[in-house]
């Protein structure tokens, strides 16, 4: 093994024993309150950020409970429903996904086919913080 090799892995070791090596992310939770049409994030425990979104319209449901993150999906398109973009989805029971919208005007009321919809940037850092953590650190809670 050539000694530059060996120099450059002992420098990442020292590192990684020093604690110079980035902090894993937390655990993020996303609360969705159907009845105030709001979501409230907090990373270890904290509450970061409340939002608007929308929830299931009359005749569609969003289903309540709590759940892990299932999938992280940047660009999604909806195979249901004529293919109407779901940017920043995190998928977290079946078809049901937090997801980016362009319907903004909506939010703050039952909007959706049952899916939670929330801007497409607050949907980006949503997103990006869930990724960080990991699909088994990001739990997704709905109530009413």
């Amino acid at each position: 093994m050539p000694k530059d090799w060996i120099a450059r892995g002992t420098i990442v070791l020292g590192l990684l024993v020093a604690g110079a090596a980035p902090a894993l992310a937390g655990k993020v939770v996303a609360k969705i309150d159907i009845s105030s049409q709001t979501m409230t994030v907090s990373e270890n425990g904290k509450a970061k950020y409340t939002w608007r979104v929308s929830t299931a319209r009359a005749g569609k449901v969003t289903p309540t409970g709590k759940w892990t993150a299932k999938q992280f999906k940047r660009f999604h398109w909806s195979s249901r429903y004529g293919r109407a973009a779901m940017p920043y989805s995190i998928f977290y029971s079946g078809n049901f996904a937090i997801h980016g919208t362009n319907s903004t005007s909506k939010l703050g009321q039952p909007a959706s086919a049952g899916c939670i919809r929330l801007s497409k940037s607050n949907a980006s850092k949503l997103f990006h913080m869930a990724k960080r953590a990991g699909l088994n650190n990001t739990v997704v809670v709905v109530q009413h």
